[in-house]
């Protein structure tokens, strides 16, 4: 008869146990928006079948990696803040880990206990960006390290040479058609 007692004080005790959380997620830098809503529409069904709050959604676009991940040097930064139990970071993670576009993750606890969840519902919305078709060029392992010569003018010399031929094929042309 004492089990009883202790398992629905267990059970007041995590429902009072509400800890907040923090999730930083990577997307893949040519997740389409489709993916991006997928991934938003599946960390809202978590949090709320496992009775947690999310209290604040970023998304801090494209940024450079710190090292390549899965042969990307770009991703999507998406920033989570939410309050729940241990079971909700699991299922959060176990979700995130499951889906392709996502390269990375990592969720820290902020603080043991949360009076109350300060954002509601309906104040949260995730901002989705769009593929970016041409991004900027990343630089290469060689160019970083200087193995590689980034002037402009390398190969100038021969370069200038073939207008002035074409000019000059121009040029003649115009006297053939007169």
């Amino acid at each position: 008869m004492a089990e009883p007692q202790a398992t629905s004080l267990g059970g007041a005790s995590s429902a009072s146990s509400a800890r907040e959380y923090e999730t930083i997620y990577v997307l893949r830098p040519d997740a389409g928006r489709e993916a991006s809503e997928g991934i938003s529409g599946r960390v809202l069904d978590v949090i709320s079948k496992q009775r947690g709050a999310l209290t604040r959604v970023e998304n801090w676009g494209y940024r450079k990696l710190a090292y390549p991940v899965k042969k990307h040097g770009r991703g999507v930064y998406v920033y989570l803040k939410y309050v729940g139990d241990g079971a909700l970071v699991a299922e959060l993670e176990r979700n995130l880990r499951l889906q392709d576009a996502v390269l990375k993750f990592q969720t820290v606890k902020i603080s043991d206990v949360v009076a109350s969840a300060s954002a509601e519902a309906n104040q949260i919305e995730f901002e989705h960006l769009d593929v970016i078709e041409d991004a900027a060029p990343e630089d290469s392992l060689a160019k970083t390290l200087g193995l590689e010569d980034v002037r402009d003018d390398y190969r100038g010399g021969g370069m200038e040479a073939e207008p002035d031929l074409d000019a000059e094929e121009g040029g003649e042309e115009s006297e053939d058609a007169e």
